[in-house]
């Protein structure tokens, strides 16, 4: 396994909001992490990137135990991160913000040639200010951030939140792409439908518990375990 969630607790102040959380992700596998708002999607991410570490409970990458280690250290190995709400810096150039993410780990880094070629719009977008951008495009340059920090394993939080359906569909086309080159995705989504149509194994949480863990095919051709675990 490429990440390893051993029976993390993780708490905001008094209330905690894991309990026992375990999973892991392969290689190259796209895992669907799914669940209602404040299931505790966000603070799993959170408590992988150490932004909210766990009270109890390991996180290891690649082997190494990564519980208690500096985000930039985590991110520096190889993880990278697609945060819900984008965090570009909005008085920077696309070009900037690419720029400024580019770091160097075991795992090939994307170049933005690269990344312009899976979204066709940043090449005419580098020199505009991220605040100018429509809600699409930053998810498209907070992709193409990710994918310049040499990423093993990308974190998705809510990828297709707030956007269109068109692109949606290029960013789930752009997560089977990082698995044909063999980098693991984790993918934090409300929507069970889109997300389990790319992933291989999937996972529901609930009230910080996890519910249900296995292969993605079994929960989306299974309608009445779908209903019972995700009302949809």
């Amino acid at each position: 396994m490429i990440l390893e969630v051993d029976g993390i607790d993780t708490f905001y102040g008094e209330t905690q909001a894991l309990f026992g959380v375990s999973f892991g992700v392969a290689p190259g596998e796209i895992f669907a992490l799914l669940g209602p708002n404040g299931a505790g999607k966000t603070t799993t991410i959170r408590s992988i990137l150490g932004l909210t570490r766990p009270a109890r409970g390991t996180v290891r990458f690649e082997g190494r135990n990564v519980t208690f280690a500096p985000t930039h250290e985590i991110a520096r190995a190889g993880v990278g991160w697609v945060p819900d709400d984008r965090r570009l810096c909005p008085t920077l150039t696309v070009s900037r913000n690419l720029n400024i993410a580019r770091k160097r780990s075991k795992f090939r880094a994307w170049t933005i040639k690269e990344t312009c070629e899976i979204f066709t719009p940043l090449e005419y977008l580098m020199e505009r200010e991220c605040e100018n951008l429509s809600g699409g495009e930053m998810q498209m340059v907070a992709i193409a951030r990710a994918l310049v920090g040499s990423p093993g394993l990308v974190l998705f939080d809510e990828p297709s939140q707030g956007l269109a359906p068109k692109i949606v569909a290029d960013v789930f086309s752009t997560i089977e792409r990082l698995k044909r080159e063999n980098v693991a995705s984790l993918i934090v989504e409300q929507n069970a439908q889109i997300a389990l149509s790319v992933a291989d194994r999937a996972a529901v949480i609930d009230h910080g518990t996890i519910a249900w863990i296995g292969a993605a095919s079994e929960l989306r051709n299974d309608n009445a375990l779908r209903q019972r675990l995700l009302g949809n």
